[in-house]
């Protein structure tokens, strides 16, 4: 049994990942346990670790400090990925107030730790140690280090970091517990929220499947590409029926006469328009009688045809056939000739049964393809935002350059790849199978790592009489913002629960707030708006903490 007692003991790398492994797997058990149907969900890892390592089982710091690292780019890193495509129209939509709110809970809790400066002996810098904690923001207490050593002579005050660990696990317990008093403060029923989330997503990305019999006598004789210019709206016209039975195929240049009865795919905002301009609505079975046309769904996976566009491609020229609809990520929308299509969207063709395979060859259709993960982009892109995240920007007044560190790095390039991957023939998909478990991997390690490290001096430090009023100066840090910033989100904005929780999560640069809101909901609302809001509030932090040290210390 010496080997036993060896790997238990010894301070080796093998010794590190077998209490990595005990620490996450009792957690994760943990995790699934649910008390008045609320559960922490993975965040029990971070206080598993805390305790294991109270009682003796120390970890080498700077193999602990890896894991930890790694374990937050994994998961930062697949967050953008999800969000990357959907980022940039959510911005446009709800970005500035996202931020205006996110911003305003950022100097809220600032402005509760200068009240505090103000009413207690404690320096500026064990305040800001709280801070930092107390939003589980580690470039902030990093950039107050170093401040603070700038300031003074390259001295270290160890109560910034003190501060941070007494403040970090109640300060997750109080962000998550935000989160869930908001629940019960405004009655929130999660399947009531998520059929509001439903119905939005319904009258806003879908569209019509209409058959129209042709009764405008101006649109008669005219080609399909006219009467779409002439509207002006998003529809496709993929078949038409003559008036002695025989049904066609359409294209741009297809003549439409009075009674021809046509298939029509629309934006639901725009079907009365459509109604009005060519006819009237029919019942009518066109699976049934297609004749020797075919409807097929066909996915996406040859990288050459990753991120061009259906004009680019030319299929319906080249091979007669029509693309109506592309579904992505389980939403269906028009497939109009400047859509570009990724790897993993799945294409529905109309067209003849040979010229509907010409076309799976060329787009690939192959399943297999994409079980096949793409492992050069992901690690290209952990590169660019380890590199971003290092790069310093300065500012006037500010001795030392801000850097938006690891997670921030990360976060803005996974976003752009996931974004605009496809446009530059990047192969970007990952299935959500993949990402979840590149995620959920990699949240594990980080709290895993953060609890190990904390637990040495977490019970000496918190449970005396300084270390108790530390934990209660960040426990107010934590829950004022949040509260009243919700409050307002939910009461004043009306916005959904799900976007709240990603809005807190975000604003206080929280994994483990994320990975709480991303167990709780089934859609990604959370992610995108902490995504939307987490690169201005990271920013926010860093430079915020080394103000207050500068301006104070």
């Amino acid at each position: 049994m010496d080997w036993l007692l060896d790997l238990i003991s010894n301070n080796s790398v093998a010794h590190t990942i077998f209490l990595i492994g005990i620490v996450i797997a009792l957690g994760v058990w943990l995790g699934k346990i649910k008390i008045g149907g609320i559960s922490l969900g993975v965040t029990w890892v971070l206080f598993i670790g805390i305790v294991v390592s109270h009682f003796g089982m120390v970890v080498d710091p700077k193999i602990l400090n890896f894991i930890k690292e790694f374990g937050l780019i994994l998961f930062v890193y697949s967050i953008g990925l999800q969000v990357g495509p959907g980022f940039f129209s959510s911005i446009k939509k709800d970005g500035i107030r996202l931020n205006c709110l996110a911003t305003a809970i950022v100097f809220l809790g600032v402005g509760v730790a200068v009240t505090f400066y103000y009413t207690t002996d404690l320096p500026i810098s064990t305040i800001v140690g709280i801070l930092s904690g107390a939003v589980t923001n580690t470039p902030g207490l990093g950039a107050a280090q170093e401040a603070y050593t700038q300031v003074n002579g390259n001295l270290i005050d160890p109560t910034i970091a003190l501060g941070y660990a007494a403040a970090y696990p109640l300060g997750v317990i109080g962000i998550i517990g935000a989160i869930v008093l908001i629940r019960y403060l405004f009655r929130i029923k999660m399947a009531d929220e998520t059929k509001l989330i439903e119905d939005k997503n319904t009258q806003s990305n879908a569209f019509t499947l209409l058959s129209i019999q042709i009764t405008n006598p101006t649109i008669s004789g005219k080609s399909v590409q006219k009467i779409q210019d002439y509207l002006d709206s998003h529809f496709v016209i993929s078949r038409v029926q003559r008036s002695d039975g025989k049904i066609e195929l359409c294209n741009a240049d297809t003549i439409l006469i009075l009674d021809d009865i046509i298939f029509v795919a629309t934006e639901t905002a725009e079907r009365d328009r459509v109604l009005a301009l060519l006819g009237k609505e029919v019942e009518k079975d066109w699976y049934k009688e297609n004749g020797d046309l075919v409807s097929r769904r066909i996915l996406v996976t040859k990288d050459g045809v990753n991120g061009k566009t259906l004009g680019s491609l030319q299929l319906r020229k080249t091979y007669g056939i029509n693309i109506t609809r592309i579904n992505r990520a389980g939403f269906d929308f028009l497939a109009t000739p400047s859509v570009a299509i990724q790897i993993g969207d799945r294409v529905m063709v109309v067209g003849r049964e040979e010229s509907v395979k010409n076309v799976e060859n060329v787009l690939g259709n192959s399943l297999k393809r994409l079980d096949h993960p793409n492992l050069g982009p992901i690690f290209i892109g952990i590169a660019l935002g380890v590199l971003l995240g290092c790069v310093p920007f300065t500012f006037p007044g500010i001795p030392q350059g801000i850097k938006l560190g690891l997670a921030g790095g990360i976060l803005i390039v996974s976003i752009l790849i996931g974004r605009f991957g496809p446009s530059l023939h990047l192969p970007t998909y990952t299935t959500m199978s993949a990402n979840l478990m590149l995620r959920e991997v990699g949240i594990t390690l980080f709290l895993g790592s953060v609890g190990l490290s904390s637990g040495e001096q977490f019970v000496e430090t918190v449970f005396t009489t300084n270390g108790l009023i530390w934990v209660g100066i960040g426990f107010a840090i934590t829950v004022i913002p949040l509260l009243i910033v919700g409050c307002i989100s939910r009461g004043i904005f009306k916005m959904d629960y799900f976007e709240i929780m990603g809005l807190i999560a975000g604003s206080t640069t929280d994994p483990p707030a994320l990975a709480y809101a991303n167990s709780t909901s089934n859609n990604d609302r959370s992610a995108i708006a902490y995504s939307t809001v987490y690169p201005l509030t990271m920013f926010l932090r860093v430079l915020t903490a080394q103000f207050l040290i500068l301006i104070f210390a």
